[in-house]
C-alpha cells in the first residue's frame, strides 16, 4: 500500500508527530513516552479515539522507540484541578511516515484523508442570568479544547471579536444552531455549542457541519469545559468516520481522467498540480493529449470512488457526461 507521503492536517499540522507528557528528561520516562507519542500519531492519521477493536495495535506501539527520527521536549501550561496553573513537560517526536503507514496497513485501520479543512468553533453561553458568545472568562478553556482537537489531527479556530469585543452574529442564530447562515469558509467547518445551566447542572447541545454532512447531539453534567472537550472529541469521531478510508479500501489501482479546457500552459500545469496535490493521488502523468484535452493516468492508494468524492468536493474540475471527461474550471 502507498499512502501519500509528507501528508499533513489543515496548516501544517504535523500528523506523524506525536506528544506524550513525561515527568523528566531521562532515558526510562522517554523510553515510555515514545509509544504513547506514536498512539497519538495513530490517533491523527486515523481519526481514532482507541484501538481496542485492533488487537495489534499494542504489541506494535512497543517498537516505537526505532521508528523516532527526532525528539525534542517543550513546557506546556496545564490548569491543575484546584484551578491554578501549572507547566507540564511533554516529549515530541516525530516517526518514519513510511514505518506509521505500514503500520496502518498491517493492523488494518482506517486512514483519514489528509486534506482537513479546519472547523470554525462558536460557544454560547447561558448561565441563567445573560447568554453570551464566547465569555472572556472561559479564555483558558478555549486554548485547552483548541489542543485537544489538535492532538487528534483536526485545526479548531476560535471567531475574533472587535475592539469592543463584540462578534458580528447574531446571538439568538448561534443559539438556534443554525450553522447554514455562517457559513464555511472555503468549505470550512462549523461547530456551534450552546450551553444552558440548568440548576447544578449543564446542558449542551451542538451542531456540526463539516463537507455537506451535518450533526445534532446534546450532553449533560457538571463539570462545563468537561462537556465541551467531549463535544470536541465526539466532533472529531464524527468527522474522521466521515472521512477516513476504510482499510479494505486501500490499496494500488490505476486510473485513467481526461481532462478539457487546457487552453494553455499554465491550465495544464494547474490541473496537473491539483491532481498531484489529492490525497489518494500517488501519482499523476499525461498519456496522450489533443488541442485542449490531456488524458491523465493516475496512481491512486485507495479505491477510484474516492477520486470521483475528492473531485466531485472541490471547485477545480466539473465532470461533463456529454463528453466523459473533466473540465478545468475557471
Amino acid at each position: 500500500m502507498l499512502l501519500p507521503l509528507g501528508a499533513t492536517a489543515a496548516d501544517g499540522e504535523d500528523l506523524f508527530t506525536g506528544e506524550a507528557a513525561v515527568e523528566n528528561q531521562g532515558p526510562a520516562a522517554r523510553s515510555a513516552a515514545f509509544p504513547l507519542a506514536l498512539r497519538n500519531v495513530l490517533q491523527k492519521v486515523t481519526g481514532l479515539r482507541g484501538f481496542s477493536d485492533y488487537p495489534s495495535v499494542e504489541p506494535a506501539l512497543e517498537n516505537a522507540a526505532s521508528q523516532v527520527l527526532s525528539f525534542y521536549y517543550r513546557k506546556d501550561e496545564k490548569r491543575r484541578p484546584d484551578g491554578t496553573q501549572g507547566e507540564q513537560l511533554m516529549l515530541v517526536a516525530e516517526f518514519s511516515e513510511a514505518a506509521v503507514l505500514d503500520l496502518v496497513r498491517t493492523a488494518q485501520l482506517p486512514f483519514w484523508q489528509t486534506r482537513r479543512k479546519p472547523v470554525e468553533a462558536w460557544v454560547v453561553v447561558d448561565d441563567s442570568l445573560q447568554r453570551q458568545i464566547m465569555p472572556v472568562e472561559y479564555e483558558d478553556v478555549w486554548r485547552t479544547l483548541e489542543q485537544e482537537a489538535a492532538s487528534r489531527g483536526l485545526e479548531l479556530n476560535w471567531p475574533r471579536a472587535d475592539e469592543d469585543g463584540m462578534y458580528p452574529v447574531d446571538v439568538q442564530l448561534l443559539w438556534g444552531g443554525y450553522t447554514e447562515d455562517l457559513g464555511g469558509r472555503d468549505g470550512h467547518g462549523v461547530m456551534i455549542a450552546a450551553a444552558r445551566r440548568e440548576g447544578p447542572a449543564w446542558s449542551v447541545r451542538v451542531n456540526l457541519a463539516y463537507g455537506g454532512d451535518h450533526w445534532v447531539w446534546r450532553s449533560k453534567g457538571v463539570a462545563l469545559q468537561s462537556l465541551l472537550g467531549e463535544s470536541v472529541q465526539q466532533a472529531v469521531d464524527h468527522i474522521a468516520a466521515a472521512n477516513a478510508i476504510a482499510a479494505t479500501d486501500l490499496g494500488i489501482w490505476s486510473q485513467d481522467l481526461r481532462v478539457t479546457g487546457l487552453r494553455k500552459r499554465e491550465d495544464y500545469l494547474r490541473c496537473l498540480n491539483y491532481l498531484e496535490g489529492l490525497d489518494i493521488v500517488n501519482a499523476a502523468a499525461p498519456v496522450s493529449a489533443r488541442p485542449g484535452s490531456v488524458l491523465f493516468r493516475l496512481e491512486l492508494s485507495a479505491l477510484p470512488r474516492y477520486l470521483e468524492e475528492a473531485i466531485e468536493s472541490g471547485r477545480t474540475l466539473e465532470f461533463v457526461e456529454a463528453e466523459n471527461a473533466y473540465v478545468l474550471r475557471p
